[in-house]
């Protein structure tokens, strides 16, 4: 198949699951087309069947908001007619569904033109906080029902959507997914671990794009608690708007030597095995891919008990879950299993064994190709 892909190429969830998508469909041997404003950070190398197309946004003083949405139709209709494209995947129903349908649009009315099939996947934030403004509600709805096929990421989103928005189409749910012969903690990683443990310090690991979402204070707290009791390491990976907020807890907690801020990671995977436990306090989750990266790298996750988490995290086998804010809770889930050395190893394999199990690439990129084949299938 020949598929475009449309995501927001910034350092987040969506962007990295439909990069990852893109790059395993085209192992596969599909012929994939990014259309974006800026090339998908994870998109590093080059690659025989992976193709970029940059949309371009002219500036103009008479546009205080220069139109995106429509110059991405445009860009997308021009590729799907230039490469011959059999079906647009776009990652978050705002914009990109609305440019999506333009783009069908267009090409159908082109003398010779044809139907060009778009599936939109919902992500979380396109839902639960862009798409219940009022003043999107209706465009993000009728977007989602002109959809040629939607997906969630989580049974959770999947039916918040269906209820909140009142959809009659079928949602069909396909959990995001690791690459687990990737994601996996070998001798050599573990190598590397004095790099940030010269003692022999245990280490946890956060990993965001540090919105307030994301509760990244918590995680300084939290770890604090635990550092009184046990000699240990914070990983901070990632950037974004509340980093200067953690950094200044950290030294005002007296514990910014033991907080390492590593900013945005390309192989976050080679940093995510060097860790013991990843901390994971966010106000809302629809799934939860950071503490799956984690969990397939042998990586104990603790969590708060929200959204599309509970789905991923089974508590007490695979990890923990906590209440939102409850940072005692998850401190003392922390020290528990830093105490228990054979406890600890134990649960790693346990979550490991749950990325294999349901959510490892080689299952998930197979429901997609059936699902494109089906949405091709009803097109035609």
């Amino acid at each position: 198949m020949k598929i475009g892909i449309t995501c927001y190429p910034t350092y987040g969830g969506s962007g990295v699951v439909a990069t990852e998508l893109g790059l395993e469909l085209a192992e596969r041997g599909h012929e994939i087309h990014f259309i974006s404003y800026a090339q998908p950070i994870r998109l590093t190398g080059p690659h025989p069947n992976i193709h970029y197309h940059e949309v371009e946004v002219s500036r103009y003083p008479l546009f205080d908001y220069p139109p995106y949405d429509l110059a991405l139709a445009t860009r997308m209709a021009e590729v799907s007619e230039l490469y011959d494209i059999d079906l647009l995947h776009v990652h978050y129903a705002i914009p990109h569904s609305v440019s999506a349908l333009l783009a069908r649009q267009m090409l159908a009315a082109k003398p010779r033109g044809r139907r060009l099939p778009f599936v939109t996947t919902l992500h979380g934030t396109d839902i639960t906080l862009v798409g219940l403004d009022r003043s999107y509600l209706p465009i993000t709805r009728f977007s989602i029902e002109q959809s040629d096929g939607v997906t969630a990421i989580s049974k959770y989103l999947q039916e918040r959507t269906l209820r909140e928005f009142d959809i009659k189409n079928n949602i069909q749910v396909i959990y995001n997914f690791v690459n687990c012969d990737v994601y996996v903690r070998n001798q050599k990683t573990m190598e590397k671990r004095e790099e940030y443990a010269p003692k022999g310090e245990r280490i946890l690991v956060h990993l965001s794009n540090f919105r307030p979402v994301k509760r990244v204070t918590d995680t300084i707290e939290i770890f604090d608690r635990v550092r009184k009791e046990v000699p240990c390491k914070l990983m901070l990976i990632g950037d974004g708007p509340d980093r200067s907020r953690a950094e200044w807890l950290a030294v005002q907690k007296g514990i910014h030597n033991d907080v390492l801020f590593l900013g945005k990671q390309d192989q976050v995977q080679e940093k995510l095995a060097l860790a013991d436990i990843m901390l994971h306090p966010s106000e809302l989750e629809s799934f939860g891919l950071a503490a799956l990266e984690a969990m397939a790298c042998e990586v104990v996750p603790i969590a708060t008990r929200v959204g599309g988490i509970p789905e991923l995290i089974e508590h007490g086998k695979s990890g923990y879950l906590a209440d939102v804010g409850d940072v005692e809770t998850m401190a003392r889930y922390a020290l528990e299993l830093l105490s228990d050395g054979k406890g600890l190893r134990e649960m790693a394999k346990a979550s490991r064994a749950v990325a294999q199990s349901r959510f490892c690439s080689s299952k998930i990129i197979p429901e997609y190709e059936d699902f494109y084949r089906r949405v091709l299938e009803r097109s035609s």
